[in-house]
């Protein structure tokens, strides 16, 4: 008997070691190991065979994939989901496909741009929060590592052609930098071709872009038709066009990403003016007509309710009639930026379909990275003063018809934002409710989806779509790149939903987290807990005292509540208590803690060095790359060589409309200037002509405070201070500074001043005319 045991142990035994060798065969590994040589050598040429290597290819019937992300728009902003803007390009695509009315993302932009890209929760590939907010822990680090490889990696190397455009907002702010590295930018994870800006916002009339890892200039100055969107979507068809012409038997995969519609909302007048009035009755009523649309379209439950205004926010009927006219104007300009946003992505899917790609063509569109954005504050942003606050509203609607152009980063009230988020609860950023976690989704394969039209209900994420389009492309997924073990998949496919609408979603378990908020979903039940509003996160003093972990929760049943109307903790003690457990699982599993870390500064691309020496052709220096002058003492030397006929021009300047300083030559006389939240903010011009020859101009800055860690960040911790200008020694002008270091929205750049002008004195890029020989910035 103890015989036939040990046999039967051996037999299983050895059955398990088969399986387990069979498994460990069948793992998929890339890059994909070479093909042998197919043909035959021979010492006689006349008797060998040639043979080409062949590269990977794709499977055949692998579609074209275009994956479409817009930047803060909520559930209820696109009419194709009951809101209040005409989307009719988002219609037509609605009805060739699927719509999807529980599709989540993470409340904030690069978080959900890493699931996005790679079917991973956020924290586990370092994108805890923005990478402007990275910290030195796994969660936080904002870099990529090498056992979460991309979609797009993935596809390339299964014989997809790759390309991205548009917002990127997934490598760490110290390697945007000419000198990189660059294994963390667009082309280094899976895209062979990357046009677009790097930051998580930019101006659409003067973007900072990029061509792979080359910074470029806009095609077309603002004013002479140029719009970043229109840029984005000119280049995608340019790109496709390309691809055709060469590849056209090899799939591709286009993630379009606009940096529409997040701040600053710039939008030509024509399409503001399709909205004039549009708005005048106010947030409340906005959000009752949206929410009677919603359940008219269907896209929303016949018993779903209107979850109620927050406290925090005004009532439409308590603002004065003055503020009111201000804050209309405000979701005028919006509206106008998500209509001309719909016109445009509309625009690229018909060149797409018109090039003959409609039935080998799978379209992916989420209409949010995140809930609509009420990082505008109560009132919303547009004018400032020299320390950064908003003007008083009498002096803010003397501009209000500037709205949407070049001279405002422009934002609206929070308040506008949570009606975009209508039926939900809240906004960005606020994991805690379904307002900064659930958007819309599209997905239109003609063809191949028999139910075009129709709604799907299922819970999704955004970590659901490299799932998806491995299943479709039928890719397996790898477990080793480059001899690297991969943390696997956490999303799965949704491509079941496509012919079984009734079927339960295969997606069980979903945590949130963002900033300290704080949600977890588990077969229908959500439980949420809130930490600062999103008007607070930027402020260092709340975002130090805040102990999230302390902050209560809330209960709901969302397969009887679907827009999180009725908070059940206090009915359902032990059910929270289940749901709290599994969040701190979640969360210890996926490197979410610690809540909320510390604000300290980045690593510096230059270490400790505090003397930087610059020549002629160093331009597009970002913030984080460029000397930190911020509460420090700093001397600027430049040495120059005027012509006897004498020079004008920029030396050097940082930042731009927005905030920044400049040193130039205007009219013979040197000039410094300090440019404060758009305001000037001290000045000095040489007391004499700059002199023929070669001539050293020096700058010395002395601040009257330093900010210390108050805000770490390059040109946001503002403080006073006074600059002294001497010309070959001889002292020629001195000034106060009332505010040195205002928000450098733009770059660092050598004998110009590219994007928008640091001074008013001049138009962009007023290069110099004469010779610079070195400019040298020293920390003193």
């Amino acid at each position: 008997m103890r015989t036939k045991i040990k046999s039967t142990c051996l037999l299983i035994s050895l059955a398990a070691l088969c399986a387990m060798a069979g498994a460990k065969a069948a793992d998929e590994t890339l890059p994909k190991a070479d093909a042998p040589f197919g043909g035959k050598i021979d010492v006689s040429r006349d008797k060998s065979t040639p043979s080409w290597p062949q590269r990977t290819k794709a499977h055949k019937g692998a579609p074209n994939v275009v994956l479409i992300l817009l930047d803060d728009v909520g559930f209820g902003a696109t009419s194709t989901f009951g809101g209040p803007t005409a989307t009719p390009e988002l219609d037509k695509l609605a009805a060739s496909g699927l719509r999807y009315n529980r599709f989540h993302v993470n409340s904030l932009c690069s978080p959900t741009r890493s699931s996005l890209l790679s079917g991973r929760n956020n924290h586990q590939v370092g994108f805890g929060t923005v990478v402007e907010g990275a910290s030195g822990y796994p969660g936080y680090n904002s870099i990529w590592p090498k056992s979460v490889v991309s979609l797009p990696e993935v596809l390339r190397q299964n014989g997809y052609s790759t390309a991205a455009f548009g917002k990127w907002h997934n490598t760490p702010v110290w390697e945007v930098n000419p000198a990189g590295p660059f294994d963390h930018w667009p082309t280094a994870l899976g895209f062979d071709y990357f046009y677009g800006f790097l930051g998580g916002a930019d101006s659409q009339w003067h973007p900072r872009l990029y061509r792979n890892t080359i910074a470029v200039e806009p095609p077309e100055k603002a004013g002479e038709h140029y719009h970043l969107t229109t840029d984005l979507v000119n280049d995608a068809v340019k790109w496709v066009h390309r691809h055709d012409a060469v590849a056209p038997q090899k799939p591709f995969f286009l993630y379009f990403a606009t940096g529409a519609t997040h701040t600053p909302h710039h939008v030509p007048q024509d399409w503001i003016d399709k909205y004039k009035g549009k708005f005048d009755q106010g947030w409340d009523k906005l959000r009752e007509e949206s929410f009677a649309r919603q359940k008219e379209f269907g896209v929303i439950p016949a018993d779903a309710e209107l979850t109620p205004r927050p406290a925090e926010m005004p009532s439409w009927d308590s603002v004065p009639a003055d503020e009111k006219k201000l804050l209309i104007r405000q979701m005028e300009v919006y509206a106008g930026f998500l209509a001309h946003t719909d016109h445009e992505v509309g625009r690229l899917l018909e060149e797409i379909r018109s090039s003959g790609h409609v039935e080998d063509t799978l379209v992916l569109y989420i209409v949010g990275d995140n809930g609509a954005s009420a990082e505008g504050g109560l009132d919303g942003k547009d004018a400032s003063t020299l320390e950064g606050k908003a003007p008083p509203v009498d002096e803010r609607l003397k501009q209000v018809d500037d709205l949407g152009s070049e001279l405002f980063l422009n934002h609206y009230s929070a308040a506008w934002a949570w009606a975009m988020n209508t039926p939900f609860q809240w906004t960005k950023q606020v994991s805690s409710h379904l307002g900064g976690t659930r958007d819309p989704l599209i997905v239109s394969w003609p063809g191949h989806i028999k139910e075009a039209g129709s709604l799907r209900t299922q819970f999704q994420h955004v970590n659901d779509i490299a799932p998806t389009i491995y299943e479709l492309a039928g890719i397996t997924f790898p477990d080793v790149v480059d001899g690297v073990k991969q943390v696997p998949l956490e999303g799965s496919s949704l491509a079941y939903t496509f012919d079984h609408p009734d079927e339960a979603s295969h997606h069980k378990i979903q945590y949130f987290e963002m900033l300290g908020n704080r949600g977890i979903y588990k077969d229908g039940w959500w439980a949420g807990s809130r930490n600062l509003l999103p008007w607070q996160s930027g402020s260092i003093e709340l975002w130090e005292k805040s102990t999230p972990e302390n902050n209560p929760w809330e209960l709901y049943n969302l397969n009887v509540d679907y827009s999180q109307a009725h908070n059940l903790a206090a009915q359902n003690p032990e059910k929270l208590k289940e749901m709290v457990a599994l969040f701190d699982s979640e969360a210890r599993r996926n490197q979410v803690y610690p809540l909320v870390p510390h604000k300290l500064p980045p690593p510096s691309p230059s270490g400790d060095i505090t003397s930087f020496t610059y020549r002629t052709g160093v331009e597009r220096i970002p913030a984080a790359s460029a000397p930190r002058l911020v509460g420090r003492a700093y001397r600027i030397t430049a040495d120059v060589d005027v012509p006897a006929s004498g020079a004008e021009g920029v030396i050097l300047a940082q930042g731009g409309r927005y905030g920044g300083f400049s040193l130039f030559v205007k009219d013979g006389r040197v000039s410094y200037e300090v440019n404060a939240f758009g305001n000037q903010g001290g000045t000095i011009v040489s007391s004499a002509p700059l002199p023929p020859g070669k001539d050293r101009i020096e700058i010395d800055f002395t601040p009257l405070e330093k900010p210390g860690l108050k805000d770490p960040w390059p040109g946001r911790a503002a403080t006073p201070g006074s600059a002294r200008m001497s010309i070959n020694g001889t002292a020629a002008g001195e000034t106060s500074i009332a505010n040195f270091g205002s928000y450098y929205y733009e770059t660092l750049d050598i004998g110009l001043d590219l994007g928008t002008a640091v001074s008013s004195s001049y138009s962009s890029p007023f290069a110099f005319t004469g010779t610079i020989e070195k400019v040298k910035v020293d920390l003193l």
